[in-house]
C-alpha cells in the first residue's frame, strides 16, 4: 500500500512515539522509510557567516536521523536518513514531492529549533499542502494508537473530496482486513434544522441516506463489499465525529481537508484540523486534487 514513507522528526519524545507506529506500518507493508530532519535556520540567519549555528543544527540532525534509522533497521525496515536545512513544511512538502513519497507521517506536536521544532502549526501546514496522504499521531497518554487497523471510520458528506479520502480509507481497511464504518453528520446549527418541522427532518434524513448510499458505492468500487453507515446529528460535527471513534472502538480516522459542511460545507478544512488536533486515534487526511489547467 505504501511504498515510500516519510517521517520527518526532531527526537522529541512525540516523535519517538509516532514512529514506532511508522515502523509497524513500514514492517506489515514492506515499505522504506526516509527520516528526515529539517534544521530551521532561516530564523538564526544571523549567526550564519560563524557558522556555529548552523554546524550544531547539523550535528544534532545527524545523531536524530541516525537514532531513529538504527531502531528501525532492528525490525528489518529499510531506511534513508537526510539532514537538511530551510523552513521546515516547505522543506517538508518538497522533500515528498522530489523522492516519490506515498504517505507522511507527524506528530502533532514537537520542538522547534533545539526546543519547539515540529509544532502543530507545522503539521497543520503540510496537511494543507501535502498532494500525497498525511497520516497525523497524538502522542500522548489520552491517545490510542494501534496496528493494524480494524476499524477504520470515513466521515462522508457527498463531496469529490470526501470521496477521494473514500477511497483511501477502503485501501486501508483492503490492506488490514478492517471494517469500514461511514458517517455523515448532519450539523443542525448551520442548516437550521427546526425540530418541530417533520418535512424539515424527513428531507435531511433522506439527504443523508442519498450520501451513504453513494458512499457504499464508491466503497464497493473499490473492493469493500459492505460497511457499518450511520447519520448523526449535532451541533459539532468534530465533536460528533470524536464520539463515534470512541463508541466504536476505531483505530484510523481518515478524512478529507475539504469539502462541504452540513450539506453544504461540511469536511472542511477547520473540521479536519480540528480533528487532527484532537482525536485520540490517527488522522489521515487527503487533500483535494487540485484541477489540472
Amino acid at each position: 500500500m505504501y511504498d515510500q514513507i516519510l517521517f520527518p522528526t526532531d527526537g522529541s519524545q512525540g516523535a519517538a512515539v509516532a514512529f514506532d507506529h511508522v515502523v509497524d506500518i513500514a514492517t506489515e507493508h514492506d515499505s522504506t522509510v526516509h527520516i528526515l530532519n529539517v534544521a530551521d535556520t532561516a530564523q538564526y540567519s544571523v549567526f550564519r557567516t560563524e557558522g556555529a549555528v548552523v554546524d550544531a543544527f547539523k550535528r544534532e540532525g545527524d545523531r536524530i536521523v541516525r537514532d531513529a534509522a538504527d531502531r528501525a533497521q532492528r525490525r528489518g525496515v529499510d531506511t534513508v536518513a537526510e539532514v537538511r536545512q530551510g523552513d521546515p513544511y516547505r522543506t517538508i512538502v518538497e522533500y515528498t514531492a522530489s523522492q516519490g513519497i506515498d504517505l507522511v507521517v507527524m506528530p502533532t506536536h514537537g520542538r522547534r529549533g533545539l526546543e519547539r521544532f515540529l509544532l502543530g502549526s507545522t503539521t497543520e501546514r503540510v496537511v494543507r499542502r501535502s498532494d500525497v496522504p498525511v497520516l497525523t499521531i497524538r502522542p500522548d497518554e489520552d491517545s490510542t494508537i494501534t496496528y493494524p487497523y480494524r476499524n477504520v471510520l470515513v466521515p462522508v458528506d457527498g463531496s469529490e473530496c470526501a470521496t477521494e479520502a473514500l477511497s483511501t480509507g477502503a485501501d486501508a481497511v483492503n490492506a488490514d482486513n478492517a471494517t469500514l464504518h461511514l458517517l455523515t453528520v448532519v450539523d443542525t446549527v448551520s442548516v437550521g434544522v427546526d425540530v418541530r418541522s417533520d418535512a424539515r427532518i424527513a428531507m435531511l434524513e433522506e439527504a443523508a441516506d442519498d450520501v451513504l448510499e453513494n458512499a457504499s458505492a464508491v466503497a464497493k468500487t473499490n473492493g469493500v463489499e459492505s460497511a457499518a453507515e450511520t447519520v448523526e446529528y449535532g451541533s459539532s460535527i468534530p465533536e460528533e465525529i470524536r464520539s463515534y471513534i470512541e463508541d466504536h472502538a476505531i483505530d484510523l480516522v481518515v478524512v478529507g481537508t475539504h469539502g462541504r459542511t452540513g450539506f453544504d460545507r461540511y469536511v472542511l478544512g477547520s473540521v479536519a484540523e480540528s480533528l487532527v488536533r484532537t482525536s485520540p486515534v490517527p488522522v489521515l487526511t487527503v487533500r483535494e486534487p487540485t484541477p489540472s489547467v
